[in-house]
């Protein structure tokens, strides 16, 4: 079996599988490989980008701690049960080898905690004389998922997130950040089985020097990361990856509330395997991406805000002997206009709560790899609410349509021309507070990939043409408590 078939499995994504053993059928990889793509290779959102801001809030996520000598403890637990509709993301169209939707219970457990040093946060007004010397921050969090036997077969198992942020002289003119992360991806098969589910581990880290003089009118960071993917599952082990960037990024407050914001990147992202670049399906390719932006972050009235950051973005895939390979190379950018519902917010950028009831509307067009065709384009649209009551509770609706443009895909024995999918999202997201460390929660989501993308694979050597359809739709709904300390 070539193992460029699991390639479509490190594609970015948050669902969860199982994932054990390597007995893998060439037949059963082939069927894998499109439709992972076609379901999760586009932004894949575990819940709306105001649910996150909400979420990120220390003060809406901790409660009062447990404090020992320096450092400050945050353990937490949360509970959610609901339905999924289609967790394998499998299409509704009849007649596909990726066809046959299967809905599920869910029950979803998150334990977490957070451990971080006292005093370490900058609060607007300080200066490098009020802050420490060293701050230290670290989080962990997994979640482990159960189907109730719903699935074909099961599809149990846990996540892990966990990162820890040292920050060296904070405040102060001179300073320096690093920071290490752990995670651990479960990509859910369309197909269900168990040994394609390809977990995977990803571990990073990052340096940077911190440039703040002038009591924070310029803040200028230079950085390093590096980042590599291991996967778990032996199928799979030819696709890991490592990759080792540049990046700066600054921003110079001209004004009070409003800062002219610069930033760039330069990686080179390689397979570790030089011989998983001879697939069936489509071949892979090391690359250097590049990205470059620059824009502005301010208030244009009291209660009106508005980001805008235009650049360019190149892919810089290396061919190698393969003579099939296309770069994206073209403007990225975003662009927001926020509106406060409440009071006039504090600095932007500096000070500023995330709690803070708004109506947004945002454009972003970027690219990111994808395993089907090296990388696709991405254009959203988007529209946020998000209402915060005295603290309490909160309620945030989000809804977006995007356009993921995908290259002409070169096939093993057929071409197949350019092609651009349709997804629409909305979340739902609301949380009461009844006290100062529980709380209760619901989500109700919807996300569908409109594509009438059939695509015909032939498998090289002998085999009946096998075809995909690219579309999917996915209804989930959660009700969830949440108990933090």
């Amino acid at each position: 079996m070539n193992k460029r078939h699991l390639s479509l499995h490190a594609v970015s994504g948050r669902n969860e599988a199982r994932g054990r053993g390597c007995r893998v059928s060439s037949l059963f990889v082939r069927r894998i490989a499109v439709a992972i793509t076609g379901a999760a290779a586009c932004f894949t959102v575990s819940e709306s980008a105001s649910a996150q801001e909400w979420l990120k809030d220390r003060q809406n996520t901790e409660g009062a701690g447990v404090r020992a000598g320096d450092f400050e403890f945050h353990p937490g637990i949360g509970l959610q049960g609901g339905y999924d509709s289609n967790y394998f993301l499998r299409t509704n169209n009849a007649g596909f080898v990726n066809s046959g939707v299967q809905a599920t219970p869910e029950l979803l457990v998150t334990p977490s905690i957070s451990l971080s040093t006292l005093g370490g946060q900058r609060t607007e007004g300080q200066t490098g004389a009020d802050m420490q010397n060293v701050s230290f921050r670290a989080t962990a969090s997994g979640t482990y998922r159960e189907f109730f036997g719903q699935l074909t077969p099961e599809q149990r198992n846990g996540s892990v997130d966990a990162a820890a942020t040292l920050s060296i002289l904070p405040g102060h003119p001179w300073g320096a950040v690093i920071k290490a992360t752990y995670d651990r991806i479960i990509q859910p098969s369309p197909f269900g089985d168990p040994d394609l589910a390809f977990t995977r581990d990803v571990l990073g880290g990052s340096a940077e020097l911190v440039m703040q003089p002038g009591s924070g009118t310029l803040d200028w960071r230079f950085g390093a990361n590096v980042a590599g993917t291991l996967f778990e599952d032996t199928g799979g082990l030819g696709y890991n990856n490592i990759g080792i960037g540049a990046y700066t990024r600054g921003r110079w407050k001209f004004r009070p509330k409003t800062a002219l914001l610069y930033d760039a990147s330069f990686g080179f992202s390689t397979y570790t395997d030089s011989t998983a670049g001879a697939g069936e399906i489509t071949q892979l390719h090391s690359s250097d991406p590049v990205r470059t932006r620059i824009g502005i972050n301010g208030l244009i009235t009291p209660r009106v805000s508005l980001l805008a950051m235009v650049g360019y973005g190149g892919s810089f895939f290396s061919p190698g002997s393969d003579p099939h390979v296309e770069q994206y190379d073209s403007v990225i950018g975003n662009g927001e206009v926020k509106i406060f519902l409440s009071e006039p917010p504090g600095e932007i950028g500096g000070g500023i709560s995330l709690s803070q009831s708004s109506l947004t509307f945002g454009y972003t067009r970027d690219f990111s790899t994808s395993y089907l065709s090296d990388f696709y384009g991405l254009d959203r649209g988007y529209v946020k609410f998000a209402y915060y009551f005295a603290g309490r509770a909160v309620i945030t609706l989000e809804g977006g349509g995007a356009a993921v443009e995908y290259p002409e895909l070169f096939l093993p024995t057929t071409t197949h021309s350019a092609f651009t999918d349709a997804r629409i999202d909305g979340t739902l997201y609301g949380e009461y507070r009844f006290t100062n460390s529980f709380g209760l929660n619901a989500t109700l989501r919807y996300t569908t990939n409109l594509s009438s993308a059939q695509l015909n694979i032939t498998p090289a050597g002998a085999g009946p043409t096998e075809e995909f359809s690219m579309q999917w739709q996915r209804i989930e709904a959660y009700l969830g408590v949440r108990l933090f300390l």
